[in-house]
């Protein structure tokens, strides 16, 4: 029988548009101080924070002085390497930053920048062909879940983003149910583990057994410290990525150290 491998949590916090490159930096120091103080092991747990593009530069630099063991990553990135694309921010560019990861498909860039699932497909291979894990987003709105039901439409997002991708891609899935996001409400953690499960289905078939065992993914929508146990406790779930609540020390800290706070 083949040994499944440990797949470590990932805990990302996605700051959105917020925070400049000087607050970047205090808030990056002021939540490693905190991780350091509570003891946390980051073999156990990885973090990573997903800071505006002005903030990144900022962020690698105190990263590296200090030897943080912290990740990072962006928000997005253009599909293209270069070229006139007024305003777009090309992969090359991210890896020069030392940027781990970025975050692909995000519901604000789908709804708001009427990105389509094809796009969001040339990001994932534009990122991984800059050596860039791809944290590809999907998730339902209200009334998708009304008119497929839950799993459907992340599914067919998934499905589309993989495609033609070999089975070396590593990447990381991001579970965020558009109804649950900054609404309060989260998803229950069995809804969140059924469409992990299904996710999880749809790496497999796209990319092999081995490439869905090792591939984490998250929980997003509605994160909260008083929640995140619940969601850890499922065999599929392999963190979260987090909004609003990531912009707070104190709160983002308890969710990182869930583990120690809450018995599982």
């Amino acid at each position: 029988m083949a040994v499944t491998p440990a797949r470590t949590p990932l805990i990302a916090g996605n700051w959105k548009m917020n925070l400049d490159h000087l607050q970047a930096i205090a808030f990056v120091q002021k939540l490693a101080w905190s991780l350091k103080d509570a003891d946390h092991d980051f073999a156990t747990v990885e973090v990573a924070v997903f800071p505006p593009f002005t903030d990144l530069r900022s962020v690698q630099t105190l990263v590296a002085a200090d030897k943080l063991p912290l990740a990072y990553g962006a928000q997005d990135v253009s599909e293209h390497d270069s070229g006139a694309y007024t305003g777009e921010i090309s992969g090359a560019f991210l890896s020069q930053l030392e940027c781990q990861y970025v975050i692909i498909g995000h519901s604000e860039r789908r709804t708001l920048h009427g990105e389509s699932d094809e796009v969001v497909a040339a990001k994932v291979a534009a990122a991984l062909k800059h050596n860039l894990v791809p944290v590809i987003c999907v998730g339902e709105s209200a009334e998708d879940l009304e008119l497929h039901g839950q799993a459907a439409v992340p599914v067919a997002q998934l499905r589309t983003a993989l495609a033609g991708l070999g089975s070396a891609a590593d990447i990381v899935v991001a579970y965020e149910p558009v109804w649950a996001i900054g609404s309060g409400q989260a998803a229950t953690p069995d809804q969140a583990e059924q469409v992990a499960l299904q996710l999880r289905a749809v790496i497999a078939d796209s990319l092999g057994q081995d490439v869905a065992a090792k591939t984490r993914i998250l929980y997003g929508g509605s994160v909260k410290s008083g929640n995140i146990a619940g969601f850890m406790r499922e065999p599929n779930v392999d963190g979260a990525l987090v909004g609003g609540a990531s912009l707070d020390i104190t709160e983002f800290s308890s969710i990182i150290r869930y583990q120690k706070h809450v018995g599982l």
